[in-house]
């Protein structure tokens, strides 16, 4: 998306918006709900709604707003201390609560005011009316879609500001980008088996000793040519001493 000509086509006097410049508040309070609409996947023209919703609910500013009169008049108000606040005006605590907000005031800080704006109009968390019920695809009716938010006050003069904002986001080529879906986690593979060295037969087992022959005796069986005189002398003996026996 080129935002330099969304921004002049903003500025251009055909627009009807913001006359023929934007403060800088304007411009990043406006450049915000645009990126969220992109991050978002949104379809243009619903962009171009919430843009123009945004537009009338904090007069022009384009910034959270709290709901205008002295604190006097503020505390008379049944839902008082959860004053109107945000991007779109939201009032009473229980309200508040459904889109983050844990505390007075914390509909005035961006991230809790993007949510409310985008969730509350996508999913029809405002009067049950969403989006995609007034503007979807080829169908668009930008009067009938202030049902989203507040009845159909102000609805001709809201539908025009949506006109002008979807002139300029045509301009600048707008596409909804839908963010990208994580990468689900794949579990880690087993570590391998590394298998036990192989053992050779004659490391495989113990040698067990052949039993001795039966029968045989110790001593019966004469020295070996190079035996020493005294080994033949043991010999001569035990002979002898068979012999007597």
């Amino acid at each position: 998306m080129d935002k330099a000509k969304f921004f002049a086509g903003l500025r251009s006097r055909e627009s009807g918006v913001f006359g023929t410049s934007l403060s800088q508040p304007q411009v990043e309070g406006v450049a915000r709900i645009v990126d969220e609409g992109q991050s978002r996947g949104m379809q243009l023209r619903q962009l171009a709604y919430v843009l123009a919703t945004a537009y009338h609910e904090t007069g022009a500013k384009m910034q959270p707003v709290r709901e205008a009169g002295g604190e006097k008049y503020l505390r008379s108000k049944p839902y008082y201390p959860w004053v109107g606040e945000g991007l779109v005006q939201v009032t009473w605590e229980a309200n508040a609560r459904k889109f983050g907000a844990s505390a007075p005031g914390q509909l005035m800080e961006w991230p809790v005011a993007t949510r409310a704006i985008f969730d509350g109009m996508s999913k029809g968390m405002f009067t049950g009316k969403r989006l995609a019920d007034y503007i979807a695809g080829d169908r668009v009716d930008y009067v009938g879609a202030r049902r989203i938010v507040n009845g159909m006050d102000k609805a001709s003069l809201i539908a025009g500001h949506a006109k002008a904002f979807e002139t300029a986001l045509r301009a600048a080529g707008y596409v909804g980008q839908a963010p990208e879906a994580l990468p689900t986690p794949q579990p880690a593979p087993p570590a391998a088996v590394q298998p036990a060295p192989a053992m050779s037969p004659a490391s495989a087992a113990p040698a067990v000793p052949e039993p001795p022959v039966a029968g045989a005796q110790v001593g019966s069986t004469p020295p070996q040519s190079g035996a020493s005189w005294f080994a033949r002398l043991i010999f001569a003996f035990l002979n002898i001493f068979r012999k007597g026996a």
